[in-house]
């Protein structure tokens, strides 16, 4: 079988960038992929993290004028990942969160930031580097979503074009006047290219021009053909429904660990869940609860914001504390949200604590302690928090939406007869929902023979990356061969 050659262009890859799960995927996807034989370059901005954590860069390619000043392309093989990274200083040199400024604001060029990464994906899909011709590029999220229309608008031959999005309601718009600036002819600018109610949408242009389109899970797939659910998009995905698939995530098993996991306090697996109580310990110290071994302890790991239900979540905690249950949550996001979470701590000390931030070692300490893990989001395109509280044994308690519904299995009473169950879900999202899936979780768990059952269906849930790879395989290559074969003759 032929070995495929993919470019996937991202705005961020752990562990030298993260602001999301999006980071995490294209982390964990290209060596799945090598198992399929399928060989992954990975194209990222050169942010101040990623080029400090490059060893014996090689620069294979020179810009001499990029949106504003010189740049290079970097060669580099770190994190276990092919990398190419555009050394932009003009554009990527700046300190904190890769799109946000220090006042919370997007940064106000991040048009011509972006425009610059997925032109630079264009030029390498046409040979820019020496020996390296992709047979796929394969683009995620707005940020890269140009690549695939200036490879439209660049005439064959070129490569084949896959679009995933992470996440529909990031869509990257910005006005038209940067329609020159950013690489695209007169022409691009119409219903059927890049424009969107006036302005040049980049997410859109990639749902517009792609070869393919994925999203991150079956039912997310559906959800955003519908107007309830796709952002304003609906009707293009829904005349491009032939070419949209939903593909579910799966987790780098070798990172999410709790068998050798260094950053828990007692490693452990299904066969020795009686090693979590050391873990609850831990992180109830670490994080400011009481340690108390018989307290149910519910954990959050999630940006705060109305998308992850946390006004929700807020309103239910007296719900919560008032069973004598605690809430462990680590997560930042929206202001108003991170100062009523402080305040809650205020409220209900030793019960509810909380660290606004991100914290990769606690994120793991958390999953790896908490009784349940709460993601009560009111659309979720995938969600890799669920899937890490199934391999750690920590009970997802979910809304019924998207990917939570694709991967975690109600535990209801027929299933709980049946011998299945992974978890608890719930629907409509509201807070009354939120506070019954709540009670039917620590319900639950009072039977502790049934929660350790429970648990151990949880932690033997397949939630790598061995099927989802095949798939993107099979969309790969199956494109390929489209983009192969000869142009029927007239």
């Amino acid at each position: 079988m032929k070995r495929l050659h993919v470019l996937s262009v991202a705005s961020e890859v752990y562990p030298l960038v993260k602001t999301g799960g999006l980071a995490d995927v294209v982390a964990a996807l290209p060596p799945a992929l090598a198992r399929e034989g399928i060989a992954t370059r990975t194209l990222v901005p050169g942010y101040p993290a990623v080029v400090a954590g490059l060893r014996n860069a090689e620069a294979v390619h020179h810009f001499a004028h990029l949106h504003g000043g010189p740049a290079r392309l970097l060669a580099a093989h770190a994190a276990g990942l092919d990398l190419l990274v555009l050394d932009a200083p003009h554009l990527y040199a700046r300190p904190g969160n890769p799109y946000l400024g220090p006042d919370g604001d997007a940064w106000p060029d991040n048009a011509l930031r972006f425009a610059a990464l997925a032109g630079c994906a264009a030029s390498i899909a046409r040979g820019t580097v020496a020996g390296f011709a992709p047979d796929i590029v394969h683009a995620h999220d707005w940020q890269a979503a140009l690549a695939p229309a200036l490879l439209h608008y660049g005439g064959t031959p070129r490569p084949g074009t896959v679009m995933t999005v992470h996440n529909l309601s990031f869509q990257g718009l910005f006005p038209p006047t940067l329609l020159e600036a950013v690489g695209l002819p007169p022409h691009a600018y119409a219903i059927d290219g890049v424009e969107y109610h006036g302005t040049i949408g980049y997410l859109k242009a990639g749902l517009a021009l792609a070869d393919r389109i994925t999203t991150v899970s079956p039912t997310y797939a559906a959800e955003i053909r519908t107007p309830e659910g796709g952002m304003g998009l609906d009707g293009l995905l829904r005349q491009r429904a032939d070419v949209l698939t939903g593909i579910v995530n799966g987790i780098d098993e070798s990172v999410w660990d709790p068998a050798g996991d260094a950053h828990l306090a007692s490693r452990f697996d299904a066969r020795h869940l009686a090693r979590r109580a050391a873990n609850k310990a831990a992180l109830q110290a670490r994080i400011g609860l009481d340690v108390e071994p018989g307290a149910f302890v519910f954990g959050v790991v999630s940006r705060l914001t109305l998308q992850k239900g946390m006004d929700l979540l807020h309103d239910a905690l007296p719900a919560i504390t008032a069973t004598g249950a605690q809430l462990a949550l680590l997560g930042s996001g929206e202001p108003a949200f991170e100062r009523a979470f402080a305040a809650a701590v205020k409220r209900h000390p030793g019960r509810v604590a909380a660290v606004i931030g991100y914290d990769e070692p606690l994120a793991h300490l958390l999953q790896g302690g908490a009784d349940a893990l709460l993601v009560p989001s009111r659309f979720e395109p995938c969600g890799l928090t669920q899937l890490y509280a199934l391999r750690y044994g920590a009970i997802p308690v979910v809304a019924r939406v998207g990917g939570l519904a694709d991967t975690v299995i109600d535990a209801s009473e027929m299933a709980l007869a049946a011998g299945a169950g992974t978890g608890i879900q719930f629907a409509p999202v509201t807070r009354e929902n939120l506070e019954f899936a709540i009670g039917r979780a620590l319900a639950l768990w009072r039977d502790r023979t049934v929660w350790r059952r429970l648990q151990r269906r949880a932690m033997a849930a397949d939630v790598g990356w061995t099927r989802p790879a095949k798939r993107y395989a099979a969309l790969f290559r199956e494109l390929a061969a489209v983009r192969a074969a000869p142009a029927p003759s007239s």
